[in-house]
């Protein structure tokens, strides 16, 4: 008995019996590569990738030198999956694996077109279920209501198939409570003044008609108002008051001051309340007023403004008589012909000036102008005394130092005569004497100084600076006065 020192010798099983996983096979069965029934080719790619639906010739090793084509499946994207291991010699290599779904090719191109072209252009969008938006409505309203109680709720109703219907809420439109007038305000100044404005009709004796403004400054029925409304009824004519109500009465000429551009007239059992004086040299520059008047014969107009400027050279009046020369309050509240004697006060509704006149544009033609946003008042504290002395006499006086001055100088006021006995003669005064300042104001024109001289009273003493021959002089000077 012979030994081999390879392997033990194993017994040939029977001719035809099948092979069990307990037989071990016969030499030599096997050699020949067995062909799965369903090969897992059609899992792998290659190179050169065939149709998984073409059949696919047997697996054959790779030739010499050359490298084995790594398959692409879905262990290249990191999926790990547990390797083969036969249990014996020739085992098939499994071709049903659990779970298993291949690779998942990446969509095409056009696939965002392919999903456009899904939907039917035209077709509204599918109802929602009335169920649906019953809720989504409550929870709107419940929001809305946390969200914050003053907002404005919409109520969203659902109507039988025919889309949402928004209804607004049921506030009550115009019934509020009255708004209160600030003290101090526009509104509660005009309404205090308002009844005590009046509107001015002018006849004259030669048919001439004009209109104007003026108020009541007294419980006797006497209206102040500019000479310049009243001056054509002067030498006869007849003047009408028209109050707040619409009454109309008829009015007598008291007195005018042409100097002043003040008149005062009266209306007896007038009905309607006076006005409360204020004080015009404690008026400044910003402070906001209000114009009243019968602008264009607009009764009852009311403008507002402030005070522009202080002590502004005026000239007023007519052609047709003297030239009034004011120290003006210099407003922007707007004026128009028409609003000339109307009242111009602060937010106290107390009167601070007496509205008399308009800056006109250069080349405009008398009678065509309108506000520019300058306009200019008489000061109360001058129209005051003037209107008292127009009660108490029927005339007023204005102060004078008597000389006469060139109007055409400029650079000063410059003398062209000076009356013997006078005031400016017994100060030295000469013709030629050019005067640069009053009380230390400077006196550039020759308005300049008479508006200044007619900011004071007769017997007043004021001081002056002028020039003689180069040389600067002063002088004190005693006013004297003079009607008109």
């Amino acid at each position: 008995m012979s030994t081999n020192d390879a392997e033990p010798s194993t017994p040939a099983a029977p001719s035809g019996a099948p092979l069990t996983g307990l037989t071990p096979p016969a030499p030599g069965t096997g050699t020949t590569p067995l062909t799965s029934p369903r090969s897992d080719s059609a899992y792998r790619q290659t190179a050169s990738t065939p149709s998984p639906a073409l059949p696919q010739p047997p697996l054959q090793p790779p030739a010499a030198g050359q490298q084995p084509m790594r398959s692409v499946t879905q262990r290249s994207f990191g999926a790990q999956e547990p390797t083969f291991r036969p249990v014996y010699p020739g085992q098939a290599w499994p071709t049903e694996r659990p779970g298993y779904q291949g690779p998942v090719p990446p969509p095409p191109l056009d696939w965002h077109q392919q999903q456009a072209r899904a939907y039917t252009p035209g077709q509204p969008p599918k109802k929602l279920d009335n169920r649906v938006m019953l809720i989504a409505a409550i929870v709107a309203l419940v929001i809305g209501l946390l969200a914050g109680g003053g907002a404005a709720v919409t109520v969203v109703a659902l109507s039988d198939g025919n889309g949402p219907i928004t209804k607004q809420p049921e506030v009550p439109v115009g019934t509020g409570t009255d708004p209160k007038i600030r003290s101090g305000s526009v509104s509660a100044v005009a309404g205090s003044l308002l009844p005590s404005v009046v509107q001015l009709r002018v006849e004259g004796s030669d048919n001439s008609q004009s209109t104007g403004s003026g108020f009541v400054i007294d419980n006797a029925g006497h209206v102040l108002t500019n000479n310049h409304v009243v001056a054509s009824a002067a030498k006869g004519g007849s003047i009408q008051i028209i109050t707040e109500k619409g009454k109309s009465q008829t009015a007598r000429l008291v007195g005018r001051s042409p100097a002043y551009d003040l008149a005062v007239v009266q209306v007896i059992g007038l009905d309607a309340p006076s006005v409360q004086f204020g004080r015009s040299d404690l008026a400044i520059v910003g402070q906001d007023v209000v114009a009243i008047g019968s602008p264009l014969g607009l009764a009852g107009t009311v403008t507002s403004g402030i005070i522009s400027a202080k002590n502004r050279p005026v000239t007023a009046g007519d052609s047709t008589d003297q030239a009034s020369y004011i120290n003006a309050l210099q407003t922007d509240a707007a004026i128009n012909p028409g609003n000339s004697g109307g009242p111009l006060v602060d937010m106290n509704a107390r009167v601070i000036g007496v509205n008399s006149a308009i800056a006109a544009v250069r080349g405009a033609q008398e009678g065509q102008t309108g506000n520019i946003g300058l306009g200019f008042a008489i000061p109360i504290d001058q129209a005051r005394r003037t209107a008292q002395q127009l009660i108490a006499n029927g005339k007023a006086t204005y102060p004078v130092i008597g000389a006469t001055i060139d109007m055409q100088f400029e650079g000063g006021a410059r003398v062209s005569s000076v009356a013997a006995g006078s005031p400016a003669a017994r100060a030295g005064l000469r013709v030629g004497d050019v005067i640069t300042e009053i009380n230390q104001q400077l006196v550039d024109t020759a308005e300049s100084l008479i508006v200044a001289i007619r900011t004071h009273q007769p017997g007043e003493s004021v001081r002056l600076v002028y020039e003689r021959s180069g040389r600067p002089r002063e002088a004190t000077v005693t006013l004297g006065q003079q009607i008109g």
